[in-house]
């Protein structure tokens, strides 16, 4: 039976057998130029031009040096690239799937659960919102009679060219080889995600294209601060020399008047002097607004604002919280592109390989969860409420709100505990029983003994319910009868004067009599 890849067209089997960068040394032996090394504005412009016609060598390697150079870039894209690791994820089965594809999407999970460091394999992909694609080549083994994917190694964008050739996709990526429009990925043998951070060309959708401009002026600044501090404070040495001095009188005198603000000691020869001017004078201001100026620009094109990655001058925790609400807009989006190439590039090929799926379409998704919980405390008080009044509220719906999965048959779940279970096993009350002291002693705490007070205790529980009943009879009428909290109010007074105290009078005298004479036959008894 033929393989399709994900566009229809036939693969071989033998096509997976070896990685196809395994013939390409060459590229393993490169090493890489560091293009940020005495950046200049023309140089950058260069260095994107020549990306867009197709060289993605000084582009790429740049964007690797500003991520390892600049601690702030490089804070702000960890965060958002953490944000999509640490997600759940579900193989979902395409929308009225049969059992036979409800069986594919628990095959193919099963799969990826058991490639190793997956969460790893998801990190890398996700260096292609900077550099705007991620190329992660793909080794397959035989796994128990299956054939699968066991590791994807990230390979550097510098291996990787966009063709000019007018009869080929300029979109389309290709890795260097010795030809000129370089060769083209074998089908199923990478996991190629290209991340679209901005419309256009795949050469100028990377996020570190709009972060390249502001890595190059803070790196002005911070130059010249250091060259600032280098000389604050200093004073300025002027030096005169007679006009016979020789040539090498005039260089004794430079390197004097260079070294004596530093060494504080210098000699030259006689007849030439060192005036010392005013001190260095100035202040770091305004280094620092143009390196803050830099690094917040960095912050609202990586996170979506500033507050996200710092305090700010007038920052609040209302406007945290709003520019958090934007961060993770970022993240489920971010998502969603990586579950999409994930499912193209690496869950159809695993069913195509191994269980002979042809149609895209019919392809189970992987999904990451983006769903934040609801507030428990908020649905906890609305709900009832609604519930009263009416509302259907799907339980399947509730569950899904609240992130809490449904217990299946069977399952113990949780149940809501009487105040008296929450008493320490020592202080709950005794439960009713029959006279009788063996039944009464089976039934009490381990910390005392029950005795004949217990006994009369038990005997009056029995009673009290129907003593209280025909004694509350008025207040229930009341509390019946009223349509309004005023209304029972008004009702109550009326109901505690036609209470019959008699019954209740009784039985509480009838427990004191019982309690006295108790305790002054055992006063006796000791």
């Amino acid at each position: 039976m033929a393989i399709l890849d994900q566009f229809g067209k036939p693969i071989e089997r033998a096509q997976l057998q070896e990685p196809q960068t395994a013939s390409l040394g060459y590229l393993r032996s490169e090493y890489e130029r560091h293009p940020s090394r005495g950046l200049t504005p023309p140089r950058l412009a260069s260095i994107l031009q020549r990306a867009e016609q197709g060289d993605l060598i000084g582009q790429h390697e740049l964007f690797q040096d500003m991520e390892e150079k600049d601690a702030h870039l490089y804070s702000c894209m960890q965060t958002r690239r953490l944000a999509l690791q640490g997600l759940d994820w579900d193989i979902v089965p395409p929308d009225n799937a049969t059992a036979a594809e409800q069986a594919l999407a628990e095959y193919a999970e099963e799969a990826l659960r058991g490639i190793q460091d997956f969460e790893d394999l998801v990190f890398d992909m996700t260096d292609g919102i900077g550099h705007g694609f991620a190329a992660l080549e793909l080794t397959w083994r035989n796994v128990r009679g299956q054939l699968l994917p066991t590791n994807a190694t990230h390979r550097p964008q510098a291996w990787f060219k966009m063709s000019q050739n007018p009869a080929l996709d300029r979109n389309e990526l290709r890795l260097r080889d010795v030809s000129v429009d370089g060769a083209a990925l074998l089908p199923f043998g990478w996991l190629l995600h290209q991340h679209r951070a901005r419309s256009g060309y795949t050469a100028r959708t990377g996020l570190f294209r709009v972060l390249a401009w502001p890595f190059l002026f803070k790196n002005f600044a911070v130059r010249d601060l250091a060259e600032f501090l280098e000389i604050y404070g200093l004073p300025l040495r002027v030096g005169t020399y007679n006009p016979s001095a020789s040539k090498d009188d005039k260089a004794t005198l430079l390197r004097a008047v260079v070294n004596i603000g530093h060494d504080a000691a210098a000699i030259i020869p006689e007849g030439m002097m060192i005036d010392f001017k005013n001190a260095a004078t100035g202040d770091n201001k305004s280094f620092d607004a143009m390196i803050s100026l830099m690094e917040r620009s960095m912050s609202k094109a990586i996170l979506g604002g500033t507050l996200t990655s710092g305090e700010g001058q007038n920052g609040t925790q209302a406007l945290g919280n709003v520019h958090n609400e934007l961060r993770h807009d970022l993240r489920d989006a971010d998502a969603k592109q990586l579950g999409a190439t994930l499912t193209r590039q690496l869950v159809y090929p695993i069913l195509a390989v191994n269980k002979g799926l042809g149609d895209l379409a019919r392809c189970p998704r992987l999904v990451f969860d983006t769903q934040e919980a609801e507030d428990l405390k908020l649905y906890s008080e609305a709900v009832p409420k609604l519930v009263a009044i009416g509302m259907k509220v799907p339980v399947h719906w509730a569950h899904t709100k609240l992130k809490i999965p449904q217990a299946d048959e069977g399952e113990e779940v949780l149940v809501v505990a009487s105040p008296a279970d929450t008493l320490p096993l020592a202080e709950r009350p005794l439960q009713p029983v029959k006279p009788g002291k063996a039944a009464l002693k089976a039934d009490m705490p381990a910390a005392r003994e029950a005795d004949e007070l217990d006994e009369l205790v038990q005997a009056m529980l029995g009673d009290w319910q129907e003593v209280m009943g025909a004694t509350l009879a008025p207040v229930q009428a009341a509390l019946a009868s009223a349509s309004s909290l005023q209304e029972f109010r008004d009702g109550l007074e009326a109901a505690i004067t036609q209470i019959p105290p008699a019954q209740l009078v009784e039985l509480l005298a009838r427990g004191q009599f019982g309690a006295r004479a108790w305790g002054r036959v055992n006063q006796v008894k000791k």
